[in-house]
């Protein structure tokens, strides 16, 4: 059992019963609290939230479709009121604020810390979210501050941000701090800016950093500005609580069903264990080795995206063909003897017979998972499986019901497979003992280097596929190594 998370659970519903009563209580001493925000909404057909495009708010993706954190939050609300939802983007916070004033907003769903000045003349839902600020800076480019005392050179930050917030008061305390504030670039441009060695220093929330450093990794950290910041929902003052009400109950409900733990692991559970030499390592190889299999990647792929079909790979064997482990799996896949002649593979160093082989054992496994998981959970117990077995898997999800959790959320397997390791869990599974922490760990670098090579490619810095992916093939064709 999971007792801190449980904590956060009883936490978080402690917040919305208090947000609740706080909504309930602001309509005493009326005749009735004013239901028309909501009731208009709902006769529109539309909810209106305002948000800025980023990599942990709102984006389209390479298909062009609307995704983002925020955006599923909003559109699971929107779908439970019966409306449609509309997202309009905004560049500055400024700009955000204006547009909830004038009512062209219903509310900003835009990763807002709540902080005391803004509680002056914000309502903020109970907290979806908790994260880190931290201060950053380019490795190499300086020695590293332990605390603001010895913090040099220059620091710049966004305009309006919580942030800007921080360093007013910070500057009372350290005078000697040399800041600026900037409405002409948002967070992720000043992560840039870092590495570009334009400015010494900016300030990020901790799950912004971590995607960033996926495709950066000399940003790094020199300290903690603030540790358990909250992140909700801001609503505009008044006495029209309709839609606010809605809101708290909303996330309140989400807290309670897991659906917002669901969602903070889907986009940011995975990114938060950072390794420096790993990201710079996978990153060279993309440039250095990816191309010579590219090609395969994405011929055999089929309904799989070709850049999972990479990550597992380069999980595997760091795309090196030769590549042999001590219980005899080989290859680029990586595949058991059993596996590849299952898959119709004479030669498992023969990389396009790996590629499909591997490509082909991944979507048999996806397609023998009950139709009821969803993606992406099934995508991530079909990577589970491939490394510790469909069996295993079952016993770790048989696991998670008997403990109260879903077997059909891998962030609630995810919990349950180290416990395969232990007698008193394996014991009353079919399958019996499995190192499960490793799947575990499995999963996770597979979906750091997709994201990875994702945003690679959104961005073109993936090289072209080299025409002849290697002269390894017809070496390997020769090579009877089964």
């Amino acid at each position: 059992m999971n007792i801190p998370r449980i904590g956060r659970a009883l936490r978080a519903r402690s917040l919305w019963l208090f947000a609740l009563l706080t909504v309930s209580l602001s309509g005493c001493g009326n005749e009735r609290v004013d239901q028309h925000q909501l009731e208009h909404i709902q006769e529109r057909g539309v909810l209106h939230v305002g948000t800025m495009m980023s990599p942990v708010n709102y984006y389209l993706g390479s298909d062009n479709l609307e995704t983002g954190f925020e955006y599923e939050l909003a559109l699971n609300l929107a779908r439970q009121l019966g409306v449609e939802l509309e997202m309009s983007t905004s560049y500055e916070l400024r700009d955000l604020w204006s547009k909830l004033e004038s009512g062209e907003i219903d509310f900003v769903a835009a990763g807002i810390d709540v902080t005391e000045p803004r509680l002056n003349w914000l309502k903020f839902t109970p907290a979806y979210h908790n994260i880190e600020q931290k201060l950053v800076f380019r490795q190499g480019a300086q020695d590293r501050p332990r605390d603001w005392s010895e913090v040099t050179g220059t620091i710049r930050v966004v305009a309006g941000s919580s942030h800007e917030e921080h360093l007013i008061e910070l500057s009372k305390t350290y005078p000697h701090l040399e800041w600026t504030s900037t409405h002409l670039y948002d967070a992720d441009e000043l992560l840039e800016h870092v590495i570009q060695e334009k400015i010494d220093y900016t300030i990020v929330d901790s799950h912004h950093l971590d995607i960033k450093r996926r495709a950066f990794p000399n940003l790094s950290v020199a300290f903690t500005t603030k540790s358990t910041v909250p992140i909700a929902w801001a609503f505009r003052g008044g006495h029209d609580d309709s839609l606010y009400a809605a809101a708290v109950e909303y996330i309140g409900s989400q807290h309670e069903s897991g659906e917002i733990a669901q969602l903070i692991d889907r986009y940011f559970g995975h990114v938060s264990d950072f390794n420096f030499v790993d990201t710079r390592a996978f990153i060279a190889a993309t440039e250095n080795v990816l191309p010579d299999y590219l090609s395969l990647f994405k011929e055999y792929s089929g309904e799989l995206d070709w850049r999972l079909l990479a990550a597992v790979s380069y999980q595997e064997s760091h795309w090196d063909p030769w590549a042999r482990s001590v219980t005899g799996v080989r290859g680029l896949m990586m595949l058991t003897l059993p596996t590849a002649q299952d898959m119709g593979v004479n030669s498992r160093l023969d990389p396009e017979q790996a590629i499909r082989g591997g490509a082909e054992y991944l979507r048999r496994l996806h397609q023998r998972l009950p139709d009821r998981i969803t993606e992406p959970d099934r995508t991530w117990m079909a990577l589970a499986a491939y490394n510790v077995g469909l069996g295993h898997l079952e016993d770790a999800r048989i696991i998670t019901q008997r403990q109260g959790g879903n077997p059909d959320y891998w962030i609630d397997v995810r919990e349950r497979l180290p416990l395969l390791r232990q007698k008193q869990f394996y014991r009353t599974t079919r399958f019996g003992f499995a190192r499960g922490e490793e799947p575990v760990n499995y999963v996770e670098n597979i979906r750091r280097y997709f994201d990875t090579l994702v945003w690679l490619d959104e961005q073109g810095r993936l090289p072209a596929s080299e025409l002849e992916y290697s002269s390894v093939t017809q070496t390997a064709n020769r090579a009877d190594e089964q």
